[in-house]
């Protein structure tokens, strides 16, 4: 007879690369639907979404300055992670959402598909979103699309990996950096995430994971000076107007609530949404 004591996970944060608890020291019960236990989760705090956000930003202009080709490639790269991992992705969402296995496999599959989508779009999207303008006169004139900067990103709450791929893939595609709230009730699999993403080679800070209470930690984020986009997609419970009319105060983009296929849906608008456009004049040689 087995005297092997488990000893259950506690998920910690993933921020700057790394995986600390909470400042707080705060943590919460996983359970099941019917309310078995899973694991603890770390509860971030205000300070956890500041220190989140600041990580986000000193990894903007390595992130940003990479070629769209290299994005590409290191996105590819953490799609093959994901892959290799699959089996624990699939046990966390079996247990957390209270589905099959078959359920389990089939939303891995979609996300895993999902990120190597978006990363397809890595060295494309400029040349659709971009354009050569028509002007009177001897000048090119020409619009290229440029990342917006550090977006926070409310994700889906009813989904363990699907929605946080659904909105975390986007923004890196443009060369964003990320701070996401995952899932309050199925946070493990952001965790998760977070060390597929850290064994990958995104460089650290261009993915901040937050988990704990979207009520608690959303307002800091909407408000904060240093956050450029607020994507709500998974802030439909939530009072997401007030979330708006917050990030009004420091002008920021931001994309309102989606709900069901729309929220998870691949969408070039999705990453266009989350750039800036920068017009360039350039004289035409006279020779």
């Amino acid at each position: 007879m087995s005297t092997h004591l488990s000893v259950p996970k506690t998920y910690k944060l993933f921020v700057g690369g790394a995986f600390p608890r909470s400042e707080s020291g705060r943590v919460y019960e996983v359970t099941t639907p019917k309310g078995g236990f899973l694991a603890n989760a770390a509860q971030a705090s205000r300070k956890d979404a500041r220190d989140a956000v600041v990580a986000a930003r000193a990894a903007v202009s390595g992130w940003a300055g990479a070629t769209a080709y290299n994005r590409g490639q290191v996105l590819y790269r953490v799609a093959e992670v994901l892959e290799g991992r699959r089996a624990q992705f699939e046990e966390e969402i079996a247990a957390q959402q209270g589905v099959s296995g078959a359920v389990a496999r089939a939303q891995v599959d979609e996300a895993i598909d999902l990120w190597v989508w978006y990363a397809g779009w890595a060295d494309k999207f400029a040349q659709v979103a971009g354009n050569a303008n028509p002007v009177a006169g001897p000048y090119f004139n020409i619009s290229v699309p440029e990342p917006t900067g550090v977006v926070a990103v409310v994700a889906p709450q009813q989904s363990a990996l699907l929605g946080l791929v659904a909105t975390v893939a986007p923004a890196l595609v443009a060369g964003n950096t990320v701070v996401v709230v995952a899932s309050e009730a199925h946070p493990l699999s952001a965790i998760t995430l977070g060390e597929v993403l850290a064994t990958s080679d995104l460089p650290k800070g261009v993915v901040n994971v937050l988990t704990g209470s979207p009520a608690e930690i959303a307002p800091w984020l909407a408000s904060h000076d240093d956050v450029n986009a607020l994507d709500l997609t998974g802030a439909g419970e939530l009072e997401w107007i007030d979330l708006e009319i917050a990030a009004a105060q420091t002008l920021k983009r931001v994309l309102r609530p989606l709900a069901g296929a729309d929220a998870v849906a691949p969408s070039l608008s999705r990453i266009t949404a989350l750039t800036e456009t920068k017009t360039v004049w350039h004289p035409k040689s006279l020779l």
